[in-house]
Formats: C-alpha cells, structure tokens, sequence
C-alpha cells in the first residue's frame, strides 16, 4: 500500500513514511492509491473485540508494520486507558444508536486515533532508520490538542507544540491543556481563531528554510492533526466496529446499509466513514453536521466552498472551522483523484477565499449531504434528548442529533442510523447544564461538574477526577507571528 500526495502524483510513500512526515513535503496530504477490498463476514465480525477489529482494517493500510508491531500498537493503544472496554460502545437512545467516542483519557473522540498515533509513529521511526528528532506542530480547535500532548508526552525524541485559539475554547479544554504533564509538550494560545492557527502551522511546515533549519539541528515536522494519515486511518476502525455492534444486537441485519451523522469541523472524522464506505462498509448516506460555521453546509447545498464570511464562537468550538483542512481529501477524490485540478482549486480558495465545482464535479458527491444546527437548536436537543431519554449529550453529539432529526423531517425511507458522539458532556459543563436549564453563570467549575455529576447520574470520567487536583502551567499567549519563533525555541530547549 502507498500513499501519494493529492497535489503531485509523483509525491509517493510507504505508510510508515506518510506518517512520520505528516504533511506532504508540496503542501498536499498523503491519500492511499487504493482502497483495500475486505471479506466482511459479519457473524464473525460482530464478536470481535475493538482490538481485533482494528488490527482488521489498520493491517492492510499499515502493510509496511509486521504484524507483531502493528499489534503492539494498538495493545499500547486500547488498554486500561478507556473506562468502558468495548473502547467504543454504542448507546441506544430512544430509536436512534449513539456511538460514544469519548471514553479515553481526554472524553473526546481524538483519543480513538492520538492514544495509536504516537506509537504508529515511534515505530515508523524504526522501520526507516530515522534517528531525527520528531517536532509536532499541532493546531487545535479544542479537543486534538489535549489528547495530542497526553499521547505523546515523554514519548522518546518527540516534542509537541499545540496552539489553540485564544478565548475559542472551553474552560475544561484549556484547563486540560494547561495541566498536561510531560517535558517534551508545548501548549501555546494564539490571539486569532483555529482557521488563523492552522494556516500558520501549514505554512510552517511548507517553509523550506525552516525545514533546513530543523535538519541542521537534526530534527523534522510531522502532525498530530488528521492532516496526518496515521491520524485519519485507526478512525475508520470504529464506523466497522459500530456496523459490527447493530449486527450484534439485532438492530440491523448484516449487509443492510445504514446512515452515519457526524458532527464535523475540520473534515477528519467523516472522512474516515466515507474510507470506511470505500471499503466496502454499508453505509447508505453520510450526513455532515455543521454548527453556525456551516461553510461545509452550503458546500453541499451548492458546490461552492466560500470561507468568506464571518468567523463565529459558538458553543460547539470544536466545530468552529471554516477552512476544513481534510476536505481537500474529499475533493481530491471526487475530482477523480486530479491533482492538477486539486492544486488549482487549492490555490484559488488561498488567494479568492472560494472555489466552485461544475455541476458534473458535484455528482461524485452523491450519498454525502450537510445539515446544520443553530445555538438555539443544538440547545433545544440537548434538553430535548434529556427529557424524553434521560441521555446528556454535549453540544457537538447535539449538533449532530439535531441535523439528523432535521434529515429525517426531509427524507422518506431513511435507514437505520448512528450518530456519532465526539465528547463527553462533562468537556462543556456550563453549555449543557444552560441548555436543560440550570443557572450555571456564576458557578465555579468544580460547582458545575458536581452539578452534571448529580442531574446525569454519570460518574466523574478518570479525567475529570485528574483535572480536579492538577497542577496549571503558565499560560503563554502569542501573535500568529510569533509562532515561528516559538517553534525554533522548541527545538534548542
């Protein structure tokens, strides 16, 4: 299996290569070339444990680990880390499935692929004899960060630098940043918004004379973001597991095609169901919910991406992105993998701040679709879903079950369907105790946690109870153009 850049075909690596660059050298992200084709015989699969499934689907991808470490990895990967050991369980809520992606060490969905990702990366490290040491620029719209620096932290010849948007974050997601142990991590905020931190981490990887500079002092870029294919691909392992779940519990019948709705920022993790999808999985529609920022919305809605509108901070600020940087590799594909007409939509959307699609471009898109939610609506579901399930979710799952109750309202015949659930609601304990309407504005944290604790009847998660009693480091705010500089510190320190 190779991987080639979506901006220059001659760009070519094994999987070991893409993921510990990250980034493709041309500014391009690694795509497979193909799709493995798998024999999914479900009244097998549907017993496997997580562990089993994404040896599974990661073994073909991955051909260039043998076996015995491809299986260290995800051992390293999914232990005792998450509190639920089915690693990604389904919940059923009323007649719809839930699939919680927040029972690792941070309670948000990143964990599924950051708690593999360093380990995939070490190991890459070994297979092309690399003795460089790796940096790790991440930029974070409020969950990769925290769980980016816990998967890394004092992983041998890394360090991690993750900048997130000043005041774009919620309290409990600054707080685990700042409390994150491990001398190899950096955590700065940026005055700017995600979209502002993002474009400079790009062009700092893209920066040739940064690259010398880093290579004089014998270091190299790689990313934690989903920029990074070792990031994309172990998310493909639960839309599997999920399918292999509904078989189990004689929700669906093996074969029969189903919908997944996924709240959706910066592209990643519906990205990883439509490779699911071209894998084989029965995937009947995929809906992408966007919050406020619906750039990806009216993409659907008229083939036109157009980032050219206001930014806004909502409640789901991990959703607040309105250059989505995975989508190029949706675009990539449905352009027929054309690099050329790829690079030239690239740089018009660079220099104009949109691009458009014809008519006969936008087809390729069929059986992918946008729904939003509003403020006042993601709110409305989250005490909707409380009072009729006894089920907390948190803004982003809400985005999404509202946009697929939205879906439902429009289209007869829907399948069964899953939405998928980012973040624990104990990541925005002010967002959802407002929205089933408890007066949360004066409240201290620890009062607003207490107060989740007793109305869910949910025990604290592992990482709630850490972030209690840890220790905060000093909070470092920098201008975008100070980024730079930063960087070269980190890789002196």
């Amino acid at each position: 299996m190779y991987y080639q850049s979506t901006r220059n075909p001659k760009q070519v690596v094994s999987a070991s290569q893409a993921i510990l660059q990250g980034l493709a050298p041309d500014g391009g992200l690694y795509v497979p070339q193909s799709f493995p084709q798998f024999d999914l015989n479900w009244d097998q699969l549907k017993d496997y444990s997580y562990q089993e499934m994404a040896e599974f689907i990661l073994s073909p991808f991955l051909d260039d680990y043998s076996p015995e470490a491809l299986r260290a990895c995800i051992d390293a990967a999914y232990d005792d880390k998450f509190d639920d050991p089915k690693i990604a369980p389904l919940a059923k809520v009323g007649d719809r499935y839930h699939l919680e992606l927040f029972h690792g060490a941070t309670i948000a969905f990143k964990d599924m692929a950051l708690s593999i990702l360093p380990h995939l990366m070490t190991q890459a490290a070994a297979i092309n004899h690399n003795d460089k040491e790796i940096i790790i620029l991440t930029a974070t719209s409020g969950d990769t960060g925290k769980a980016a620096m816990a998967g890394f932290a004092d992983v041998p010849s890394t360090k991690i630098a993750v900048f997130y948007p000043e005041g774009g974050v919620s309290d409990i997601q600054e707080k685990q940043m700042l409390t994150q142990k491990g001398a190899n991590t950096y955590v700065y905020a940026v005055k700017g918004n995600f979209d502002d931190a993002q474009t400079q981490v790009k062009a700092l990887f893209n920066d040739p004379d940064l690259r010398q500079k880093l290579a004089d002092q014998g270091a190299q870029f790689s990313s934690a973001n989903s920029m990074n294919i070792g990031r994309l691909l172990p998310q493909v392992v639960y839309y599997f597991y999920a399918y292999a779940q509904l078989v189990k519990a004689g929700a669906i019948t093996a074969g029969e095609k189903i919908d997944f709705t996924v709240p959706t920022g910066n592209f990643g993790n519906i990205l990883a169901a439509y490779y699911g999808q071209r894998c084989g999985l029965p995937v009947n529609h995929l809906l992408c919910a966007s919050n406020d920022n619906k750039v990806l919305y009216d993409f659907f809605q008229t083939g036109t991406y157009n980032r050219k509108r206001d930014f806004k901070l909502t409640i789901s600020p991990s959703m607040d992105i309105l250059v989505s940087s995975n989508f190029e590799r949706m675009l990539y594909h449905a352009l027929g993998d054309n690099s050329d007409h790829l690079t030239a939509l690239m740089a018009q959307l660079d220099q104009d701040g949109l691009y458009q699609v014809t008519a006969e471009e936008f087809q390729a898109f069929q059986g992918i679709s946008g729904e939003f939610a509003s403020e006042d609506e993601t709110k409305d579901e989250i005490k909707q879903v409380f009072e009729a399930n006894d089920y907390l979710m948190d803004p982003h799952t809400a985005v999404a079950s509202r946009s697929y109750r939205k879906y439902l309202d429009q289209v007869e015949g829907a399948k069964a369907g899953v939405i998928v659930s980012t973040a624990s609601p104990y990541k925005f304990p002010a967002t959802v105790l407002q929205a089933i309407g408890q007066d949360a504005d004066q409240a201290s944290i620890s009062e607003r946690l207490a107060k989740l604790r007793e109305l869910s009847g949910v025990p604290y998660p592992q990482a709630i109870e850490e972030l209690e009693a840890a220790d905060i480091r000093d909070k470092i705010i920098l201008s975008i153009d100070q980024m730079e500089a930063e960087v070269l510190k980190i890789v002196k320190d």
